[in-house]
């Protein structure tokens, strides 16, 4: 690599960036930054320009010279590059209100990266960000794609079945907050524990031992049920049945819980959208960012605002930050990332992108052997794995008998003429981001096919 290091951001004006700003700049002697762009599309111009000032008067106030580079041009920016973290999400919010809103307006969960929305999030996002692999290929052939857009782990399966791009590593914070959270409850420190994670993107279960090898998953199950357990900020806290967590003695993730606890979940979700002063997540979520982008106006604000933790995202810039060190720096550190299984979870395939522990070095991920699991887990993964591969294929291709299928195999989604009905209205919702799909789009809305929820058919 050339002396100092390019870092590029696609999804610059997020709301994220001063988090991950926060992150170069902590790491800067392990990881000296030369150049930082931010990229983002023209919808996103005014925070881009809102957070990319904020994120200069960052590296201003630190002891680094470091630029910050604005651009919409995304070939401009990716030129040379050494790193390319991903964090966009195409439709911006408004998009989201639309994946939560409509699959909760026929009675069915609506969420980001999980059931219906999380599907229509993959089929926007793949095919932008196969055509950024094919645009690194050109500009920056040997730079690392750290992707946390979300779904992450069918993006980053996409990446590598799609887009034949191997240099690649996808991301999410919510292991690292179960690591952050879990060890004080048994009196420990996380260098005093062995963490093994396996599964799938917000589908994954982990184990915890000791460092003599003792089993202290169970000690840990029992404490959560009498505190603070690490839920994300974004998920409704319920408790999960204690016997089922005993019997599999793993720990789920959070989003477990729109499997294990779906008429629960499904309650809160329906009371929240029914409820026009709270509304959706999405809804919530961005009046939070409105208020964090008046803030990040502030021409005196250089470090990253307390606020940003609502947003849903601690410890989202340890993750991207500690993985680019890792690897810039050959640390061989233990991380949980999604990437190909190489046989680390014996129940899928050796070429399946799964969420696992892995070290991180100059060469990548090497994922951890996990072991096989139990036939509940193994039952679950591999019905989750294929509608994920399923969902993969249909945004590449557009095949709408496929997105069906992933419809249908989803257990998110009661299959029959509402999911077909609900697959509908989302793709006329997103039509505008959906090009794979317009033939089928076209003849839908010539059947007269309109959008159930009021607020998502006036985003359109």
């Amino acid at each position: 690599m050339a002396k100092g290091i390019k870092i590029v951001t696609i999804g610059g004006g997020s709301s994220y960036t001063p988090e991950l700003m926060e992150g170069f700049i902590k790491r800067y002697d392990e990881l000296p930054i030369r150049e930082m762009w931010l990229v983002d599309v023209e919808e996103g111009k005014e925070k881009l320009q809102i957070v990319g000032e904020m994120a200069q008067r960052m590296w201003d106030a630190s002891p680094y010279d470091v630029k910050v580079h604005l651009t919409l041009d995304r070939r401009e920016a990716l030129k040379e590059a050494d790193f390319v973290t991903t964090q966009f999400r195409v439709g911006l919010l408004n998009a989201r209100i639309k994946d939560e809103r409509i699959p909760l307006s026929h009675g069915m969960v609506g969420q980001e990266t999980n059931g219906a929305g999380g599907i229509l999030k993959a089929f926007r996002t793949i095919p932008i960000i196969l055509s950024i692999v094919e645009d690194m290929k050109e500009l920056c052939p040997n730079a690392w794609l750290i992707n946390f857009a979300n779904p992450s782990g069918m993006v980053t399966d996409a990446i590598i079945r799609y887009g034949k791009w191997e240099k690649v590593i996808g991301l999410c914070n919510v292991p690292v907050m179960a690591m952050m959270a879990e060890p004080k409850l048994i009196g420990k420190t996380l260098d005093e524990l062995v963490y093994s994670f396996a599964g799938l993107n917000h589908f994954h279960w982990h184990k915890v031992q000791d460092t003599n090898g003792n089993d202290v998953t169970s000690q840990i199950i029992d404490k959560l049920y009498e505190n603070e357990n690490g839920t994300p900020t974004n998920i409704f806290d319920i408790s999960f049945f204690k016997e089922q967590l005993k019997q599999m003695n793993l720990i789920p993730c959070g989003y477990h819980r729109y499997y294990y606890r779906y008429d629960e979940m499904l309650n809160h979700m329906l009371e929240e959208y029914n409820d026009p002063e709270i509304g959706t997540r999405a809804q919530q979520v961005k009046k939070t960012e409105a208020e964090l982008f008046d803030l990040y106006k502030d021409p005196n604000l250089d470090e990253k605002p307390e606020q940003l933790a609502k947003r849903g995202g601690a410890y989202y810039s340890d993750a991207a930050c500690e993985t680019i060190a890792s690897i810039y720096a050959n640390k061989n550190t233990h991380m949980v990332v999604s990437t190909k299984n190489n046989g680390a979870v014996p129940d899928l395939d050796p070429d399946d992108v799964v969420e696992v522990s892995a070290y991180i070095g100059s060469a990548g991920a090497r994922p951890i052997a996990f072991g096989k699991f139990q036939p509940a887990e193994k039952g679950w993964l591999q019905v989750m794995k294929n509608m994920e591969l399923c969902v993969e294929e249909a945004a590449v291709t557009g095949d709408y008998g496929l997105a069906l299928q992933a419809f249908t195999i989803n257990p998110l989604i009661p299959s029959g003429e509402t999911a077909k009905r609900v697959l509908d209205e989302l793709l006329i919702a997103h039509k505008n981001y959906l090009p794979q799909f317009s033939d089928k789009i076209a003849e839908l809305e010539a059947e007269g096919i309109v959008v159930k929820d009021e607020l998502s058919r006036s985003l359109i």
